[in-house]
Order: C-alpha cells, then sequence, then structure tokens
C-alpha cells in the first residue's frame, strides 16, 4: 500500500494506453494533486477526470511542458505512456515540422543535447533539461508497484518444454538488444529467432512473428536493459498484447520480473488462462 504524501503537485506527461491512468490513480491515492501534460495524438481524454489540471501539448513541445509543471507548481514529473517514434519517420523533415510544430527548448535537445536519437539518449537529454528548470523526473512506477510481473508462472497452467527452452536460448540475445537500446523484444521458436524489435514496437513484432511463423507456437520474450532506467522506457504489456498474441498464434509470453509493468491485469491474466497463452515473469539472473 502506498502511503499517503503531503507533497507538492505530481506533474505527469501523458502518452498512449492505460498507464496514465494508472499513475495519475495512485498519485491521488498517495494524497497528491496531479497535472496532466497529455500528449495530443496520443493520451486518453479520460485522464482529464483524474487531473487538477490538464491540457493538450504536442509531442515536441518540452518547454510548453515544462511552463504548464511551474506553473502548477510541480517539483516531481512522471513520463508514462506510450509515443510511437516511428510517427517522427513517417516523412520529410520540414512535413514533421508543419505537423508537430516543435518548439525552441525541443529543437535545442534535438540537435545540441543529445547524441543520437535512441530512446534513452533523447530522453535523458529531456530529463536534464527538465532538471535544469528545477523539475526532476522520477521513477515512472513510483505510484504503482503493485503492478510489476512478480517472478514464475502467472497463468493456472504449465508451460510446454519447448517454450522454456526458448526462453532460455532467446533472453541473453534480448538482453543484448536491449543493452544496445534496439529494442526489448524477439520472436522465437525453435530456438531460432524469427522477429526482432526496433522502433516499430512491441505489437507489430507480434504481427510480424505471426506473418513469419504461421503455424503458431511461438514465444515472445520481453526484457529490461541491464541498467533499465525506471523513469522511462519500463517495458509494459497489457490485455491488448495478450489479443494481439492470439490473434498471431503465439504460445507464450516471458516477461522480466520486478521491471515489467502489467497493464489490466487481471483482464489480462484471464484472457491469458481462456487463450492458453502461458505467461512467465522471469527473474534475471
Amino acid at each position: 500500500m502506498i502511503d499517503r504524501i503531503p507533497e507538492t503537485v505530481l506533474g505527469l506527461i501523458a502518452g498512449e494506453g492505460e498507464l496514465p491512468k494508472l499513475v495519475a490513480r495512485g498519485a491521488r491515492a498517495a494524497g497528491r494533486n496531479v497535472a496532466v501534460v497529455a500528449l495530443r495524438g496520443c493520451a486518453d481524454p479520460a485522464l482529464r477526470q483524474l487531473a487538477d489540471t490538464f491540457c493538450w501539448r504536442g509531442i515536441v513541445q518540452l518547454g510548453r511542458w515544462i511552463r504548464v509543471f511551474k506553473k502548477a507548481g510541480c517539483r516531481e514529473v512522471i513520463m508514462a505512456g506510450r509515443v510511437r517514434k516511428a510517427r517522427m519517420f513517417a516523412g520529410p523533415r520540414w512535413l514533421q515540422w508543419l505537423q508537430y510544430l516543435p518548439d525552441l527548448t525541443s529543437i535545442r535537445v534535438w540537435y545540441f543535447h543529445a547524441r543520437d536519437k535512441r530512446n534513452d539518449v533523447l530522453l535523458g537529454a529531456v530529463a536534464d533539461e527538465m532538471a535544469r528548470r528545477g523539475l526532476t523526473l522520477v521513477d515512472s512506477t513510483k505510484y504503482c508497484p503493485e503492478a510489476l510481473a512478480p517472478a514464475g508462472v502467472l497463468t493456472p497452467f504449465e508451460p510446454s518444454r519447448a517454450v522454456l527452452d526458448d526462453a532460455e536460448f532467446a533472453w541473453p540475445l534480448a538482453k543484448q538488444i536491449a543493452a544496445l537500446d534496439i529494442g526489448q523484444s524477439v520472436a522465437v521458436k525453435e530456438r531460432e529467432i524469427i522477429a526482432v524489435e526496433a522502433i516499430e514496437g512491441t505489437d507489430q513484432l507480434i504481427a510480424r512473428a505471426g506473418e513469419l511463423c504461421r503455424a503458431g507456437g511461438w514465444t515472445l520474450v520481453k526484457v529490461a536493459k541491464p541498467n533499465q532506467d525506471m523513469r522511462f522506457d519500463v517495458p509494459t504489456i497489457g490485455a491488448s498484447t495478450i489479443e494481439n498474441l492470439k490473434r498471431n498464434r503465439a504460445a507464450a509470453v516471458v516477461i522480466e520480473a520486478g521491471k515489467t509493468l502489467l497493464l489490466e491485469r487481471e483482464r489480462l491474466l484471464e484472457l491469458a488462462k481462456q487463450y492458453r497463452i502461458a505467461v512467465i515473469g522471469r527473474a534475471d539472473g
């Protein structure tokens, strides 16, 4: 149970999915008011009901996020929810500028403070810029620790020997890919890597694995980075992940215990039970 903390207003940068709502509910349960910057084209409008301050901002308008949080009296900020980075490479740069209208702070971070455009580097540069302005980006799981996956088989049936062998084979490979900040998931069957996640995200990886392995029976292995920064890019699966695995004939999903968020946990596990998709939490090392 989260202790009630008489703190300043918590800032929340909200992307796609259920995680921003989970964070907002947890923060409010801990006695904190919440100021939400909802990323336009990403966040769920229903977040407005969980916020004391709510506004829409663009995904590359860092300076405007900061101004909202400073005005609301925030000192701590959490970043939660997906932002589909692939959108930023979907057209010529001039068209992206017109679509996203980046502010000067974002331009400075993108071109001068981020040495490359990998997620950890970009988000680290964002965190540094916020810190310079008096805002500390904190662990995104701080107000929802109960959502972190435990170790063990989480479904009420045992995975097959083939699934366990594939997970054992793929785990160190997925860890190496994650260490390079390429992606955090791989699809494997019969000790053969079918697909590797990159900028497209886990959902597209699952769809690609389904196309490449029409016989089904493959396993998704999703890991944290070796030195996972829990402020951002925390591995996450939800009920929609299980639905996607079912559509693409997967047999199991193996996730890293203690470092992977399970969204809509009860529904996720009920669907996994119904579809006979094993969900396994593995402790690294």
